[in-house]
C-alpha cells in the first residue's frame, strides 16, 4: 500500500488557497480513481483509491499545514507504510504555475508542512512539488499563498490536476519521472 497526502489547511475558509493546492490534487485523484467517500481519521480524512493496481491511501491532514506531520505518520504508522511508499503533493513557491517537480528525499525548501513530515518520518519519501508561482517579493508571501487563486489561474489549476490525476498511475507503472515529463515537459 502507498499513501498519498495532500498538504493544505483545514475549512472552507482555507479550500481554494494557493497553499491548499495538495488538498486539491488529492481531491482530483479522488475523483478520478472513484475513491470512496472520506472518513475523519488518523487527524485528517482519508479515502482509498486503486491507481495502475496499486492500493492507495489518500489523506488530507486536518492539523493545520505545520503540524501535517502527525497525521501523515498517525496513518502510515497505521498501514505499516513506510517512507519510501509515502507520497506528499504540496504547494511549491519557487515553480510558477502549472509546473511540478517530482524527488524522493531532500530538503524542506522552508516549507513547514514538509518540515513536519521530515520530523515524523525522516525525508526519505517522495515529494510532488506543485508550482505555485512566487509574488517576487519576500515580504509578500505570507499573504500570496493564503489567498485563492484568481479566477482565471483557477481555471489552469483544475485542468492541470485533472491531468495531474490522469496521468498519475505513470509514477506507479513506469517512473516518477515519466510522470513529471507527462505533466511538465519543458522541464
Amino acid at each position: 500500500m502507498w499513501c498519498i497526502a495532500g498538504l493544505g489547511n483545514p475549512g472552507a475558509a482555507y479550500a481554494r488557497h494557493r497553499h491548499t493546492i495538495g488538498f486539491i490534487a488529492v481531491d482530483a485523484l479522488a475523483e478520478r480513481y472513484g475513491a470512496a467517500p472520506f472518513i475523519s481519521k488518523f487527524h485528517g480524512l482519508c479515502s482509498r483509491a486503486t491507481i495502475a493496481g496499486e492500493d492507495c491511501l489518500l489523506l488530507k491532514p486536518q492539523t493545520f499545514m505545520n503540524l501535517s506531520g502527525k497525521s501523515v505518520q498517525a496513518a502510515c504508522s497505521f498501514f505499516k507504510i513506510p517512507p519510501e511508499k509515502l507520497i506528499v503533493l504540496h504547494d511549491e513557491l519557487d515553480l510558477p504555475l502549472g509546473k511540478l517537480r517530482i524527488k524522493q528525499g531532500g530538503g524542506s525548501g522552508g516549507h513547514n508542512g514538509i518540515k513536519d513530515i521530515d520530523r515524523a518520518l525522516g525525508a526519505e519519501y517522495w515529494r510532488v512539488r506543485l508550482g505555485i508561482g512566487h509574488p517576487g517579493d519576500k515580504a509578500r508571501v505570507h499573504d500570496y499563498v493564503l489567498s485563492n487563486f484568481p479566477a482565471e489561474e483557477q481555471r489552469l489549476v483544475d485542468d492541470w490536476l485533472r491531468a495531474l490525476a490522469e496521468h498519475f498511475g505513470l509514477f506507479f507503472s513506469h517512473s516518477p519521472a515519466a510522470l513529471m515529463s507527462k505533466l511538465s515537459p519543458s522541464n
